[in-house]
């Protein structure tokens, strides 16, 4: 039956009803993905959500303990001795704005992307392109200049790699990037002529994510979990290679 009032053609959704075929088709394209990513099936984006509360409590505490930001928040000047810094300034923003925007990016890209990739490879993405954030702050930061000095807040060096995940995803299987592209040029734009922005720490989440998200997308048929596992732990080493060595050249 085709008529749209036929409840036979119909399965409920999150905004109404859908045609059962529409469904179907959704899920089955939605099957192929996680067959050339290797990722499990999933439901719910647990993770994204889970960072998402983290985020928000952390930003509670925040406003109740302004000295947090001191002790978490990446300061270039002190990443050498307190290299914790790296990933806790992604639990940490600069206020409710900052935090809005950055939670419902996560939102909207985790939904998509943690139940094709699997929750373990999301995660690695995520927490990577957080270091990859910072390790670009690191590297494009020296003594005596402001940058040098200057604390940097907020999740958007790992909001960026998932833009670029999501760029890889869509065309590892012939999908229209344009959207996506668009996107990333206006958040580029503004990263770069907004005040306040660390367009540093944005290129480098940028950059991390893709670079992760193509070990995962062309990883060999047969060899997609350990081709997974290595590439993750190999990028976990460069960037924290990189870091030591910056460390050493100051």
């Amino acid at each position: 039956c085709n008529r749209p009032t036929c409840p036979q053609c119909q399965v409920p959704s999150a905004v109404g009803v859908h045609c059962v075929d529409c469904a179907r088709r959704a899920a089955a394209s939605r099957r192929d993905v996680r067959s050339v990513l290797g990722g499990r099936a999933v439901a719910g984006a647990l993770v994204s959500k889970g960072l998402i509360a983290a985020c928000m409590v952390i930003y509670l505490v925040q406003m109740a303990v302004p000295s947090l930001d001191s002790q978490f928040a990446f300061l270039p000047a002190l990443a050498a001795g307190e290299p914790w810094r790296f990933l806790t300034t992604a639990f940490l923003h600069a206020n409710y704005m900052h935090l809005g925007f950055n939670m419902w990016a996560l939102w909207v890209l985790g939904g998509s992307l943690e139940p094709v990739l699997g929750r373990w490879r999301f995660t690695a993405v995520y927490l990577l392109s957080a270091l990859g954030g910072s390790t670009a702050i690191y590297w494009l930061s020296w003594p005596g200049t402001d940058a040098w000095g200057t604390m940097t807040v907020g999740a958007s060096g790992a909001v960026f790699g998932l833009f670029s995940t999501m760029f890889v995803v869509q065309r590892r299987f012939g999908r229209d990037t344009s959207g996506i592209v668009a996107l990333l040029a206006i958040n580029a734009v503004i990263s770069f002529l907004g005040a306040n922005i660390s367009w540093q720490g944005h290129l480098g989440g940028l950059i991390v994510g893709g670079i992760v998200a193509a070990v995962y997308a062309w990883a060999p048929r047969g060899r997609r979990q350990t081709v997974g596992i290595v590439g993750t732990v190999a990028v976990a080493v460069v960037l924290v290679g990189l870091n030591i060595a910056r460390a050493l050249i100051v």
